[in-house]
């Protein structure tokens, strides 16, 4: 809880400063594929601080965010690439045969897939790496990820424009509950990974 609150305040700090849009391309970007912090609530921040530009930060967002994802493709790509033979040997019950039913099941489903975890709170990077992996088509993971990021964060933008900034005052108040389903979420992602695979 603690380091992620360390996270949480070092991302908005950075609204405070002139690199507050860049800061924000490079967190979409860094969230779509690893970083643990969403970029909801510097995009929130700064559209508070400068609502006459909130589209223009909702649009930096959501592009940088299609990038990040394209690299967690690549990255679940590369990965099984070199991790295949590992998960083949020590990872009881995962066979060819497995693989081939989750990867029909995301090719069938995939869209769906990828487009409900962006724009959800589900992890969404689990599912642009799950995409890499099991090779989802790359033309549909981008339409699904353009389509979900750019409704998710030009939804945000424009709610927090019209509310105003109280809705920074909840997320620090709340900060740990909003942790704890934080990580609920992310189990939940991976525990329908493991459905997938059944």
């Amino acid at each position: 809880m603690k380091i992620l609150r360390k996270l949480y305040e070092w991302v908005l700090h950075w609204a405070d400063t002139p690199y507050g849009p860049l800061a924000l391309f490079l967190l979409a970007l860094a969230e779509s594929s690893f970083f643990p912090i969403p970029p909801d609530p510097l995009l929130i921040v700064l559209c508070l601080g400068a609502v006459k530009k909130s589209w223009r930060f909702a649009f930096y967002t959501s592009l940088a965010s299609v990038i990040g994802g394209a690299i967690g493709y690549l990255i679940g790509f590369g990965f099984w690439e070199v991790a295949d033979s590992f998960f083949y040997k020590y990872v009881p019950g995962f066979t060819e045969e497995v693989f081939q039913k989750v990867m029909r099941n995301f090719h069938q489903y995939g869209f769906w897939y990828v487009f409900s975890a962006g724009f959800t709170p589900i992890p969404y990077k689990v599912f642009t790496i799950a995409s890499g992996v099991f090779r989802l088509n790359f033309p549909l993971f981008l339409l699904a990820s353009t389509l979900s990021r750019s409704l998710r964060f030009f939804v945000v933008a424009g709610l927090f424009r019209k509310f105003g900034p109280e809705v920074k005052g909840f997320i620090d108040k709340y900060f740990n509950l909003l942790t704890f389903l934080f990580f609920l979420l992310l189990i939940g992602g991976f525990l329908l990974v493991k459905f997938l695979i059944k």
